[in-house]
């Protein structure tokens, strides 16, 4: 099984690329993300390759970061979820939106995507919540604290949850409230308020816009 390809564009398209390697043409799946953000035809390129092999198939998945390829096999462990809405979906949302979307429980996020009905939706966030990090500085928070079921106090996780509530009262959406809240936190010491935790991220998101 291929786990890297190093070598020339040769030519991409909507979802596709092939790498020219030795003089051998690979055939390469890749999000839209992804082609867009490779350079032209004739440089040269390294992706990180994910194998799927069927029946009646042997396919080539590309990436350029780890996170990427990660989450397209994680997709892929829920029922209803094959290699191409994985791709399709990590397309529409990069690894950090898709962890925030699924983390925050934001079900039009993903319903948003081509291919993504409610209920597969509703799957994948009820299969993968608890497998969502969402990473911000030097800290990770397990998403499955702030379900009260990880570690930590959970007087914190009740702030965290309590804030993401009250900006979501405000017109932000979830998975943007869940983003910016988690990571206001993550610069607090132990013992979060509420109205410290939303006003800090009313701020974050002024700065944004």
């Amino acid at each position: 099984m291929f786990a890297k390809l190093t070598g020339t564009i040769d030519s991409k398209g909507d979802g596709w690329l092939i790498l020219d390697i030795s003089g051998v043409g690979y055939l390469v799946q890749c999000g839209l993300s992804t082609i867009e953000s490779l350079p032209n035809p004739g440089n040269v390129t390294t992706l990180l390759i994910e194998t799927v092999v069927r029946e009646d198939s042997f396919v080539l998945y590309g990436f350029e970061r780890q996170s990427e390829r990660d989450w397209f096999r994680l997709l892929q462990t829920v029922k209803g979820v094959g290699a191409r809405v994985a791709l399709t979906i990590l397309s529409a949302l990069p690894p950090e939106n898709l962890s925030n979307a699924i983390a925050a429980g934001d079900r039009s996020a993903l319903t948003s995507v081509g291919g993504v009905g409610p209920k597969l939706a509703e799957r994948i966030i009820a299969e993968l919540k608890d497998k969502a990090l969402i990473v911000h500085e030097k800290d990770i928070l397990d998403v499955k604290s702030i379900d009260g079921q990880g570690s930590g106090p959970s007087t914190d996780t009740k702030a965290v949850k309590d804030a993401v509530s009250a900006l979501v009262n405000l017109g932000y959406s979830q998975t943007e409230s869940f983003a910016v809240i988690t990571r206001v936190s993550g610069k607090l010491e132990r013992g979060h308020e509420v109205g410290l935790l939303v006003k800090l991220g009313l701020k974050e998101l002024s700065n944004d816009r």
